[in-house]
């Protein structure tokens, strides 16, 4: 199995993963904390899920500790709802883009890679009720997440003389140390990511690789951890 075939199980499987982990973890309006405004003022509360009923527990802090009010329940026809996280994700980014270094034009890369990911995270979900012709009204439940964080993992870059200005007279691939910053948007069940990260060569010929350090953008993808 070539490079390339390698580089498609794994994406393959990075989203077939991703569709599930991101259902349970982060898209479903799961029970526990949550903070809401109401009337520009942030509110702390803890949801209690049961079939198809929300609860609404008011919630306060003392001494660092969440006291949960389970005697007055709130109920609410439409709303939403905050939940902040630390985002703990494995990163794989199957594009890269390079500008131009030297008199090499612009490139874009498809290596193996996979990086460790450490951000903020911030979900929140809408809620909204629709009636049929019949009065009954139906939950619907939209979730916006979005993250932000840096990464640092190891990846594989093809090495040739045309990369190296022509000192290199062999090819081979290179391991790579790769680290940077990247934003993850989620809506409902559609997550994309942009990177901006850079790289350094393992091996001896590193000082001679044009990329060394220097910045690309990467289109990236994200399986929740956490």
């Amino acid at each position: 199995m070539n490079k390339y075939a390698c580089f498609f199980v794994i994406v393959f499987i990075t989203f077939s993963s991703c569709s599930t982990l991101t259902k349970t973890a982060k898209k479903d309006f799961n029970d526990g904390y949550y903070y809401q405004r109401i009337d520009g003022k942030k509110q702390f509360v803890f949801i209690d899920n049961e079939d198809d009923i929300i609860r609404i527990h008011a919630t306060k802090i003392d001494q660092n500790i969440s006291i949960i009010d389970t005697i007055r329940i709130e109920y609410q026809k439409a709303t939403s709802f905050n939940q902040a996280s630390f985002d703990i994700d494995f990163l794989t980014i199957p594009l890269k883009f390079r500008p131009t270094q030297l008199n090499v034009p612009p490139q874009l890369n498809t290596n193996l890679n996979g990086a460790v990911y450490f951000g903020y995270r911030n979900d929140k979900y809408v809620i909204s009720y629709d009636a049929n012709p019949l009065g009954k009204s139906f939950r619907n439940i939209n979730h916006f997440g979005f993250s932000i964080g840096a990464f640092t993992g190891f990846g594989n870059t093809f090495m040739s003389p045309t990369n190296t200005n022509n000192i290199l007279q062999q090819e081979y691939d290179g391991i790579v140390w790769s680290k940077g910053v990247a934003g993850i948007l989620a809506v409902n069940n559609f997550t994309l990511g942009l990177a901006i990260g850079f790289d350094n060569l393992l091996d001896k010929n590193h000082s001679i690789w044009i990329y060394k350090n220097k910045p690309w953008l990467g289109l990236a993808f994200g399986l929740n951890l956490n």
